[in-house]
């Protein structure tokens, strides 16, 4: 397929999306501006990514520290802002803070305190989004939602990262009015934060997800298709 060809094709499925969005806006009486879409490009190619800046795309999300550090340094940012939006190790915090506008997976205070230290250095300040494990699911990260009052005290604490709100994946399920309470849950552990937005929602949940409050929906095979392996 044509560059030219893909550019057209994802900006198709983005009207798509756009469309369903407005919808779930309207269904919860919400602004269309609200809602940000960030298109994960996990596994793809640099023409991916540009044909979905050039379709309109300007958040851009990535799962791994190291393939968000070779996009950036061969894309560098300018309409579009990268975001880390995966679980992240302490040791490539600093790539975060080189290349990331945002990071969406803050899951402990130690990785917080890494964080701080290198956007310190940077002399810069990082947007971050907590992580709450609103599914209670053993395999995922995240705070547990008793544990978020607290943790927002103690990174209340930092000064060079930023807590603009929280973030979660929901439960994989067949139908997305099961993972609806989860949204609810996250929507509401949020109103102790002032502004705050929600990273939440994905491909298969995204409607329900813009329907309890999100502020950011992160989207891929429902704009790319599905995902490529990784060689």
């Amino acid at each position: 397929m044509s560059y030219r060809d893909t550019q057209s094709r994802v900006a198709e499925q983005l009207g798509t999306v756009r469309s369903r969005i407005e919808r779930s806006c309207r269904r919860a009486f919400r602004r269309v501006d609200e809602v940000s879409i960030i298109g994960v490009t996990k596994t793809w190619p640099l023409d991916i990514v540009r044909a979905a800046i050039a379709a309109g795309i300007h958040d851009i999300g990535e799962n791994r520290a190291q393939e968000l550090a070779k996009k950036a340094e061969e894309l560098p940012a300018g309409v579009h802002r990268w975001h880390m939006i995966g679980h992240l190790q302490r040791n490539k915090a600093k790539v975060v803070v080189r290349h990331a506008a945002s990071f969406h997976a803050l899951d402990s205070v130690r990785l917080a305190r890494a964080l701080d230290r290198h956007a310190s250095e940077a002399g810069r300040v990082l947007d971050c989004f907590v992580q709450v494990n609103v599914s209670s699911e053993t395999t995922k990260f995240g705070f547990d939602p008793h544990e978020v009052p607290r943790a927002l005290d103690e990174l209340a604490a930092f000064d060079s990262i930023r807590v603009v709100g929280l973030m979660t994946l929901a439960a994989p399920v067949e139908d997305p009015e099961d993972v609806r309470p989860q949204f609810s849950l996250l929507r509401r552990l949020s109103e102790s934060l002032p502004d705050a937005q929600l990273s939440m929602g994905m491909s298969g949940d995204f409607e329900v997800a813009v329907e309890e409050g999100a502020t950011h929906v992160r989207l891929g095979s429902v704009l790319f298709g599905r995902r490529r392996s990784r060689t």
